[in-house]
């Protein structure tokens, strides 16, 4: 009986601890299971497939945190509620950045924008050891919307803004302080969530090697509303990375969530500081499917072009441009009332304000990207560039007999870009600014084409954006072709009249060329042969360039273009007629 007795009481003991392991077993599959699911749906999303959202616990207490970096909260200022408040400042080399927060619009409260004529820059110059004042204020040199450039008087100053307005705030006068500046050369400052659901980051600071892709292991991607605090942050790998441009793969919850506006991602050196942020994602929007409405668009990028863009997108809209994205590049001039009244006449240009300086093969990755959805072709070229054919076929139908039909011959790949050679024209014995524009005033080039700029089909371009300003890498399939210079130049009027030319000298915009006030690559082919490092004219800068005489494009734009009575070209009295249309 004893045996027995302990037999089934043994029994009852092994059988009990037999359920308790399979209970414990089967919770820690539930688990694990459940926590990588989680992980895999927040960070790896699979392409097109609905998957449920993952709402972390950080992003709640983050959203009471955000838009805190030690200066004065959105919501009140000195008892007042606030409509506008500073979110983040940032120090170029010659200028100070502030970005401007507005709360939410909506048809009962939408804020109006501040303009230049409302605001103050403010200097405090109490940290300066070299300042003989404590505070200064001087006008912003231009207001973009949310952006204010303000005047760079002292890296070691700190800078805020006055708004002078009565009915910016209840009260009137009242000082916007500033969160404190971000160092421009170690910056995120420019995002973009692309049709796959990437993030695509434009950043400073990664010291990469141009026209090179890189071990994206490196590297990782992160997000969130401040990056100084870890629980508030979430990572993601690095798809691709080549010169200032990383290719991140954006976390559901960023896709899926409304209230994610004010995230900002940056990227990660591993085992090395994050690097500071501006960039906030924002989607790139895709058309409906079907044709896409622009056969052929250009992108360039400009600072203080306004007097010359008149004459550039009138001529390239009559050989078959019919889109332009302009990338502003810090201009001082009437570029903004210019590129209206083109709109006003029905020249479909869109302007972007792009403030980071030495970023062009960032910008025309950035354009290259919104001009995908709507754009067959896109041409990257410079306002002083025009596209010639001298036969007057449209450019358009050039491009589909180049691409499509090859000449006859059979190429083992898919053309997806065309690359067109530049001559570069000089001053041809003028001292002023030709009044009928640069095509009608120059006519004496270089007898050797310089460089080339290129045409592409944006989908063919490889992932990574890479580019060179000339061109870019293309996908796998993909190949390029040399327009025949007998059908299709450039004409680079690049040595203008000395009054014009001079401005080069305040700094190239490309990424990878030294400013020509630098004693830095002196010899480089970027640079003017003999004139050094200071914007000095010589004596013969007027005759200089001058190998061949080439009046092509100028015959051809002065039969098609100039009135029969006046001889006036559209460009020279168009201007004054739309002024007066307004």
């Amino acid at each position: 009986m004893k045996k027995d007795h302990r037999r089934n009481r043994d029994d009852v003991v092994w059988s009990r601890f037999f359920w308790c392991t399979i209970f414990i077993v089967i919770s820690c599959v539930l688990f694990t299971g459940f926590n990588f699911s989680s992980f895999r749906f927040l960070f790896f999303p699979p392409p097109e497939r609905l998957q449920p959202e993952i709402v972390p616990r950080w992003r709640m207490d983050a959203v009471a945190t955000a838009g805190g970096h030690g200066h004065d909260s959105p919501g009140k200022l000195d008892g007042k509620k606030k409509k506008v408040w500073i979110r983040e400042t940032v120090i170029l080399p010659d200028q100070v950045l502030l970005f401007l927060n507005y709360p939410p619009s909506s048809a009962a409260t939408s804020p109006r924008l501040l303009t230049r004529d409302d605001l103050d820059c403010v200097y405090n110059f109490s940290s300066s050891p070299t300042a003989r004042q404590k505070n200064a204020s001087r006008p912003p040199n231009r207001v973009d919307g949310e952006i204010v450039r303000c005047p760079l008087l002292d890296r070691s100053a700190a800078v805020s803004l006055s708004v002078k307005s009565a009915d910016a705030y209840a009260g009137g006068e009242v000082l916007l302080n500033a969160p404190p500046a971000l160092a421009w050369h170690s910056l995120a400052y420019e995002a973009l969530i692309d049709r796959d659901n990437t993030t695509v980051v434009f950043v400073k600071g990664l010291s990469l090697r141009p026209d090179k892709l890189y071990n994206v292991s490196r590297f990782e991607c992160v997000y969130g509303w401040d990056f100084t605090r870890p629980k508030f942050i979430l990572r993601s790998e690095v798809i691709s990375i080549a010169q200032e441009i990383a290719r991140c793969r954006t976390p559901l919850s960023l896709l899926t969530n409304p209230f994610n506006s004010s995230i900002k991602v940056t990227v990660r050196v591993k085992g090395r500081v994050t690097l500071n942020s501006v960039a906030q994602p924002r989607p790139n929007p895709e058309p409906e499917p079907g044709p896409k409405p622009h056969q052929l668009c250009i992108c360039t990028m400009l600072r203080n072009q306004a007097k010359f863009i008149r004459e550039w997108v009138m001529y390239h809209d009559e050989i078959g441009i019919s889109r332009w994205f302009i990338y502003d590049n810090n201009s001082e001039d009437e570029i903004e009332s210019e590129i209206t009244l083109l709109t006003g006449s029905g020249y479909n240009i869109s302007r972007h304000v792009w403030p980071w300086v030495k970023t062009q093969e960032a910008g025309f990755a950035h354009c290259a990207i919104r001009a995908r959805p709507s754009c067959e072709w896109v041409g990257f070229i410079d306002v002083d560039e025009f596209l010639h054919l001298p036969s007057g076929q449209p450019l358009p139908e050039f491009l589909t007999n180049l691409t499509e039909g090859t000449g006859g011959l059979l190429l083992p790949f898919q053309v997806g870009e065309v690359r067109v050679a530049c001559h570069s024209f000089g001053p041809s014995g003028l001292t002023r600014p030709p009044t009928k524009g640069v095509i009608a005033g120059y006519t004496c080039r270089l007898f050797a084409p310089e460089r080339h700029k290129s045409i592409v089909r944006p989908e063919a371009l490889n992932s990574s954006l890479v580019n060179v300003i000339h061109h870019f890498h293309l996908r796998e399939g993909f190949g390029f072709v040399d327009a025949d210079r007998a059908r299709m130049v450039i004409n680079h009027y690049k040595y203008q009249v000395w009054e014009v030319f001079k401005e080069k000298f305040y700094r190239r915009v490309a990424t990878y060329v030294a400013d020509w006030q630098d004693e830095l690559n002196v010899g480089s082919k970027d640079r003017t042969p003999g004139l050094g490092t200071r914007a000095v004219e010589p004596d013969d800068w007027s005759s200089r360039f001058c190998e061949v005489n080439d009046t092509g494009l100028r015959d051809e734009v002065v039969s098609r273009f100039s009135d029969p009575l006046t001889g006036t070209l559209p460009w020279e009295d168009e201007a004054e007629t739309m002024r007066q249309g307004l």
